[in-house]
């Protein structure tokens, strides 16, 4: 392991990728290293006449238990099944521009926790019908007088409490009980240790007992670091710094996914050791960059990459910051 540098894919990619619009001439492109090594899937995703089904994109990936993916846009939530077909989209009219998701299986369904920067709610959906049974509007019992709240990320501890990030706002994080019952907040603005300058990304970080919240705190100088808080709003410690601007994070077994808005994709293992760095883009120009258009897609490069998740395989689908609207499926090498 040791041996190998996540950084080869850069390389690979820059000579076999090709635009992604010549669908039947692109090949898949590999990338990542050792355990972490991956192949792109050319195409998935896309409609049968070769255009993005998305639109739009600034949001989120989660997966069902049944391997459908779902994934957040300007017109709503579209659910994709594992070969990339679009097979359901709803939402749309009134809940779009979910800007972070959770799913979770409870006793009662599927259930899917939004966070939605610019209706200043969190939200939870029936994950199947889409029907939304409880809102998180901006608690006015906290006693905190904003001037705006704007969420960016949500998450869930296991018995149910909800967490909710302000992150483009005060960069308070909101705790409520599972009835949406406003409980405590934590966290303030600054480039201090045990503050935020945006909190953009959270999620329990389960490679730990017992579980914690993994925060991405996307523009702190130095920029691009996570933090663990324990889920009574304690401060842990620094995690990592220097991933560039961390937008959210996807934890499966001793790893975690950190999309990076510079346009690549890093794995930590349990140490928080960097394990591969995915897609990388090399072009300055097409780094946090959301007016990329389809046409100029590359096969294993990313641009401003926002949202991750693992399917039970150990796949990972990333999505774009992204005018076209792109979702990147990439498959894991065994």
């Amino acid at each position: 392991m040791k041996n190998c540098s996540p950084y080869i894919a850069v390389t690979i990619a820059l000579i076999i990728a090709i635009p992604v619009f010549a669908e039947e001439k692109t090949q898949p492109v590999r990338m990542g290293c050792g355990l972490m090594t991956f192949d792109t899937v050319p195409g998935w995703g896309l409609r049968p006449d070769g255009q993005s089904a998305l639109g739009p994109t600034h949001g989120a990936v989660v997966i069902d238990k049944d391997g459908n993916i779902y994934t957040s846009a300007n017109k709503g939530v579209v659910v994709f099944s594992p070969d990339g077909k679009v097979i359901q989209e709803y939402l749309g009219d009134k809940y779009s521009n979910i800007h972070d998701m959770e799913i979770r299986e409870e006793a009662d369904g599927e259930f899917i926790y939004g966070a939605r920067n610019n209706n200043a709610e969190g939200i939870k959906f029936n994950a199947h019908s889409g029907e939304i049974v409880l809102n998180l509007p901006f608690p006015e019992e906290s006693g905190l007088k904003l001037e705006k709240f704007n969420p960016t990320a949500i998450t869930v501890a296991p018995n149910g409490d909800i967490f909710l990030s302000d992150g483009y706002a005060s960069n308070h994080i909101f705790k409520f009980d599972k009835a949406g019952k406003y409980l405590m907040h934590f966290g303030s603005k600054g480039n201090d240790l045990k503050q935020f300058n945006t909190a953009h990304g959270m999620t329990l970080d389960t490679r730990y007992e017992p579980p914690r919240l993994l925060i991405c705190d996307r523009n702190h100088t130095p920029k691009g670091r996570l933090l663990h808080y324990d889920l009574e709003g304690n401060f842990i410690d620094e995690v990592v710094t220097g991933l560039g601007m961390p937008t959210s994070a996807a934890v499966q077994g001793d790893y975690v996914a950190v999309p990076d808005l510079h346009g690549r994709l890093v794995i930590l293992d349990k140490s928080n050791t960097i394990m591969a760095v995915l897609g990388h883009n090399p072009d300055p120009g097409k780094r946090v960059n959301f007016n990329v258009p389809q046409a100029d897609w590359i096969e294993g490069i990313f641009s401003g990459t926002h949202g991750s998740y693992w399917d039970q395989d150990g796949n990972l689908y990333v999505q774009d910051w992204n005018v076209s609207g792109r979702i990147i499926k990439l498959v894991r090498v065994k």
